[in-house]
């Protein structure tokens, strides 16, 4: 038990030391010699000719909200499909639970029009 936390308290510290020096080692490493060319945002070789910052329609967001949820739902039905003959019942009524609230949250999108582009 000590052996495991000592192990767990250096790597908490040596982590923690790994970050500092990564951050101070970007501020070392930063270049000094600041004008309006090497400010400017990098387009590959076409000179830029309009504000980078560019108001987005908050649909695309909802749709990248909406995919990201059902991205993670992928991720954590994978091993339950995997190990599908191995589980018991009780595993099999908490993915039924867990898909039927991912369901839910889809008609409540349909139902506010959050998946339609115009």
């Amino acid at each position: 038990m000590l052996r495991e936390l000592t192990c767990l308290i250096i790597f908490t510290v040596l982590s923690a030391l790994f970050a500092i020096l990564m951050v101070l080692a970007g501020f070392i490493c930063q270049y000094s010699n600041k004008s309006l060319i090497k400010n400017s945002t990098y387009e590959c070789g076409v000179i830029p000719f309009d504000n980078a910052h560019m108001k987005f329609d908050v649909k695309y967001f909802n749709y990248a909200i909406l995919f990201l949820i059902f991205d993670v739902e992928t991720i954590f039905l994978y091993p339950f499909a995997v190990k599908f003959s191995m589980i018991g019942v009780f595993s099999v009524i908490e993915a039924f639970i867990f898909v039927t609230i991912l369901l839910f949250g889809l008609f409540f999108a349909m139902k506010r029009k959050m998946l339609r582009w115009i």
